[in-house]
């Protein structure tokens, strides 16, 4: 029974110890993981916090450029318009000089507002013969000092009006080319803004989610750190209960064969044939003396006790003790005395037995 629960310690310290190295080891490797993914999902955070800012500045750009441009393209349609509205009452004007003089009615054109135009531009003329002879002509008093035939203040009027349209024509196009880059720009600032927007969204979301996926593999690794240390703590505990556990069994086996060992011996001595001869009921032959027999029947007697009693101070065993008190009475039986020898020698194999 004593061997039976051994044993089923001695598989339980196998399981238990086989059970924590395998969860000491899986806690380890967890850790080491955790530590990576711990150590990874930071970098990714702190990565994305870092884009978020810059997207949020690339962003805030974007928006200045085209608040920008915007005002800039409203400026120049603003100067595009007023250049348009000067062309219309210059191209105006000089089409109706024109008319007027190769009309020969020079005179009531003089008087309109469209001759007050025409003189605005002549003072305006870079060139200086062009513009004494605008100013003589429109400073006339009427159409009769002007010679129709001669043509002259008309072509200069038409060179001047393809002048007008020539530069007005630049500046349209100069118009066009700039709605159309102003329309590009907005576009690539529009589609630049929306891309910002969403990754700004999709990373504010992302580091949200790495912030409390880092924060529960924190506490993962936190308990598994407290369980490994609980397991290692264990385990060391259970180690040294199996090792006291197998000592105390060591120890236990070893005293049973010393006492088995001593029973034997004393067994020996009082089966000897000096002893059986000693304690036989006839009287002792005429060769031996009384006090021979008396001699040597203590000298078996003491050296059975000496045995037995060595053996009960290594062994403790109350047996032992109860078969050395009944050899050290003064009218001991050696037969009685053999007898609870037998008896226990007996039940120490029959428990040795069953250890086995």
């Amino acid at each position: 029974k004593e061997k039976e629960l051994y044993e089923k310690f001695m598989c339980y310290c196998k399981k238990g110890s086989g059970d924590l190295d395998a969860s000491i080891s899986g806690a380890g490797a967890k850790i080491t993981s955790l530590g990576s993914e711990i150590e990874a999902a930071e970098q990714k955070k702190a990565q994305d916090e870092a884009d978020l800012k810059q997207h949020s500045a690339d962003r805030e750009a974007a928006i200045k450029a085209m608040a920008e441009a915007t005002a800039i393209r409203e400026k120049e349609a603003a100067v595009y318009a007023a250049v348009k509205a000067e062309h219309g009452a210059n191209a105006a004007a000089l089409d109706k000089a024109i008319k007027a003089l190769e009309k020969g009615m020079a005179g009531a054109f003089l008087q309109s507002y469209s001759a007050d135009v025409l003189r605005k531009l002549a003072a305006r003329s870079q060139n200086e013969e062009t513009r004494q002879q605008l100013t003589a002509f429109l400073s006339s008093a009427s159409s009769a000092e002007y010679a129709p035939g001669s043509g002259e203040i008309v072509g200069i009027l038409k060179t001047m009006q393809d002048e007008f349209h020539a530069g007005f024509s630049e500046a349209t196009e100069t118009e066009e080319s700039a709605i159309a880059s102003f329309e590009q720009l907005m576009a690539a600032k529009k589609k630049e803004k929306a891309v910002l927007s969403e990754a700004i969204e999709t990373k504010t979301a992302r580091a949200g989610e790495l912030g409390v996926a880092i924060a529960q593999m924190k506490n993962d690794l936190t308990d598994t750190e407290e369980a490994l240390l609980a397991d290692q703590k264990f385990k060391e505990e259970l180690t040294k209960s199996c090792e006291t556990k197998t000592a105390e069994w060591e120890e236990r086996s070893k005293t049973r064969s010393e006492e088995l060992v001593a029973l034997a011996d004393t067994i020996k001595v009082l089966n000897d044939d000096d002893a059986l001869e000693l304690f036989k009921k006839t009287l002792p032959s005429a060769s031996a003396s009384f006090a021979q027999v008396q001699v040597s029947a203590s000298s078996m007697k003491a050296r059975a006790l000496a045995l037995l009693r060595a053996a009960a101070r290594k062994s403790k065993a109350p047996g032992l003790d109860l078969i050395a008190l009944a050899l050290s009475n003064k009218g001991a039986v050696f037969e009685k005395v053999i007898a609870l020898i037998d008896q226990l020698v007996a039940n120490l194999k029959k428990e040795q037995e069953g250890d086995d």
